[in-house]
């Protein structure tokens, strides 16, 4: 059995106040499987690159564990390329360039190595190429986790909405719930949402954690306060991973184990905003990750006297 993460393998040029990078190796897919391979190690990639993409970025996320047979390297062609500026709050940002290249005409091939795949990530693509890999997959995953944005909901409602009905969870951020169910409130707004078809429904705040949805029942997560936040890219893609990973590694499927995963996944996005890119992804240790897991524990643990 394994875990199919699907999203975009890419370059990205970032500048917060704190410096400025040349072109560095990002993409949706990167941070997930990245986060993904601390917890679980059947992680297997599909996307699409160029061959400006260099042999050792392939070769560190091999190192991870991470199944490349799924990454398309498309000869004469340019990577997928994204750049991007924080403001100074870091909640922010302005893109500056973005260069679809070898992206605009990707076509998800499954290959057939992938095809024991029982838990499925769909990274932040149009919503048809996330349904073309639903049904490329033989048999359904026992979980299909999907992310999304505002952009497709501006631009194609209908194909997010008949994708939507496709997955168990569904994670976007608070102001894409809004959007997305036409309401304030996000308790509203995720009971409407989980009738579109998800059994669980994540909104993520940023620096303010993340709320889990299922049914009527309801776990608020927190951020781990930082004192310094070089770089937020990447974060939710590598909270996802971490997400999924964790629910991989366990194997059981219940809002308790939802809830866990959830702070898993806040653990390893912690770090990610810690260096520019996928830098401090590439060598964390299991003390390092358990440590921080037991930051957030500690975070909100209380008990109160009679």
């Amino acid at each position: 059995m394994s875990l199919i993460i699907i999203g975009t393998v890419a370059f990205d040029a970032i500048e917060t106040p704190f410096g400025k990078t040349e072109k560095i190796v990002g993409g949706a897919a990167t941070y997930a499987s990245l986060a993904a391979s601390y917890f679980y190690n059947k992680c297997k990639i599909v996307a699409v690159v160029g061959d400006d993409f260099k042999k050792e970025d392939i070769d560190g996320l091999n190192d991870h564990g991470i199944d490349t047979e799924g990454l398309q390297v498309k000869a004469g062609e340019k990577s997928f390329f994204w750049s991007g500026k924080y403001h100074n709050d870091m909640n922010s940002r302005d893109t500056l360039i973005t260069e679809l290249n070898v992206l605009e005409n990707f076509d998800p091939i499954i290959p057939e190595s992938y095809q024991d795949c029982e838990y499925l990530m769909l990274g932040n693509l149009t919503p048809q190429i996330q349904q073309t890999v639903i049904k490329r997959l033989k048999n359904r995953p026992k979980l299909i986790v999907m992310d999304t944005m505002n952009f497709w909901m501006d631009i194609m409602m209908d194909d997010l909405l008949e994708t939507i009905k496709m997955v168990d969870v569904l994670t976007i951020n608070d102001s894409e719930a809004r959007q997305l169910s036409g309401e304030y409130s996000l308790v509203k707004a995720a009971k409407k949402i989980l009738t579109m078809g998800p059994k669980y429904l994540i909104i993520k705040k940023g620096e303010h954690g993340a709320l889990l949805f299922q049914g009527d029942q309801i776990f608020s997560a927190p951020a781990l306060p930082l004192a310094e936040v070089f770089d937020p890219t990447g974060a939710g893609d590598t909270f996802a991973g971490g997400f999924i990973g964790y629910l991989a590694k366990v194997g059981t499927i219940n809002f308790n184990n939802m809830k866990n995963a959830i702070i898993y996944g806040s653990a390893l996005a912690s770090f990610c905003v810690e260096e520019f890119g996928t830098a401090r992804l590439l060598n964390l240790s299991e003390e390092e990750v358990s440590g921080r897991i037991q930051e957030f524990v500690k975070l909100s643990a209380f008990t109160i006297e009679a």
